[in-house]
């Protein structure tokens, strides 16, 4: 991996990251592509209409079906799936907090039952990296503690404790495999922990940030606290990462979410928001969202957003739309979704022109100004 800090704008960031398949530019939002499918869309979609540089899939829902060693036969990600652009595929350990009911940590790694078949399964931080392995994803993440909000301090100590123990063997491994020719030009990245805690956070990032990483993600939020104590937090740990490094905040989150934490310094994002919303009739637009199933739409010969340059707005009105969203037409998903995924990646490209040309406060300004009217 090369990445280049291109400029800032007081915290705000442009990076650019050259990964063995693509160039991103940064901030940059991937669309979730669970099972190496961004719902509703096909590769051509995610390529040629949208042109996103990378997306994200998940490592315990292809491990579960397909396979991982079944990818790997058909060419990992990029042949099984034919976007040749990079993939980041996360751990497991997200699935392990979201499935609590069917999943248990322990100091090894964390015991699963498949959601599937009820089948059981172990993960440990060597096995999440032989599975990401054979996904051939451009950056993966290593299988962390994730703890739900509000928590003890006592689980949270545990959580970084265990992460921490985790990521060293993580890397180790990851190097070793390396070393043998095995994912030479694959990259990895670690997972801080901490809750909301600074001194958590603090003592996590720390210890994460001195391993040889490629990258270092924030993890375990947006997953119940208010969106001012995500916000302080990723303020706070943002000033222990490396500035030569990708900064990734995991799973967040709204448009709002988006500038406010790419304001204090993260570079990469992703979240369903965009695409399980479309699916439920919810689009956002530069002055807020809409849900496309109201009255007041049917007859409406406008584009979802005045200001929006997607295939859908320059083709289609709201009163379409919301007939097709109503008639529950399966080509409605494909259209809302592509306009709130064209309106997030258009959001990140906005921002980078602003910090390019040092303007992010003011772009900020415009952006809160919009929604208020």
């Amino acid at each position: 991996m090369e990445f280049t800090l291109d400029a800032t704008s007081n915290k705000a960031r442009a990076c650019t990251i050259k990964t063995a398949h693509s160039t991103i530019t940064t901030p940059v939002f991937m669309p979730v592509g669970t099972l190496g499918s961004v719902k509703a869309l096909d590769m051509a979609d995610m390529h040629d209409l949208l042109g996103a540089e990378i997306i994200l899939a998940n490592t315990y829902h292809m491990y579960l079906r397909p396979g991982d060693q079944t990818v790997a036969k058909m060419g990992k990600l990029h042949g099984f799936s034919t976007y040749p652009k990079s993939f980041l595929t996360d751990s497991g350990g997200f699935q392990a907090f979201s499935l609590s009911d069917i999943s248990k940590a322990d100091a090894n790694g964390i015991e699963f039952r498949s959601h599937i078949d009820g089948s059981k399964h172990y993960f440990t931080p060597k096995k999440v990296i032989d599975i990401q392995h054979n996904l051939g994803s451009d950056i993966m993440m290593i299988l962390d503690d994730l703890v739900a909000l509000p928590a003890t301090q006592e689980r949270i100590k545990l959580s970084i404790e265990r992460t921490t123990e985790w990521a060293q063997e993580s890397i180790d491994y990851f190097r070793q495999k390396q070393q043998e020719g095995v994912g030479t030009e694959q990259n990895i990245f670690a997972i801080i922990q901490g809750g909301t805690d600074k001194a958590f956070r603090t003592k996590s990032a720390t210890e994460l940030c001195a391993m040889d990483y490629d990258g270092f993600a924030i993890g375990g939020l947006s997953v119940g606290e208010l969106n001012e104590e995500m916000y302080n937090t990723v303020e706070h740990t943002v000033q222990y990462m490396p500035e030569d490094k990708p900064r990734y905040l995991m799973g967040v989150g709204t448009p709002e979410d988006l500038v406010e934490n790419v304001e204090r310094g993260v570079d990469m994002f992703d979240c369903v928001m965009p695409t399980r919303n479309a699916r439920n009739g919810t689009l956002f637009t530069s002055f807020g969202r809409i849900n496309i199933r109201g009255a007041k739409f049917k007859e409406d010969s406008g584009p979802i957003d005045p200001e929006c340059d997607c295939l859908t707005c320059k083709r289609y009105s709201r009163a379409y739309l919301n007939h097709l969203f109503r008639a529950r037409e399966i080509t409605f998903f494909r259209l809302a979704t592509i306009h709130n995924l064209h309106y997030y990646l258009s959001l990140m490209k906005q921002m980078r022109a602003a910090i390019l040309e040092d303007r992010f406060a003011e772009f900020k300004k415009d952006f809160y100004e919009k929604r208020r009217k």
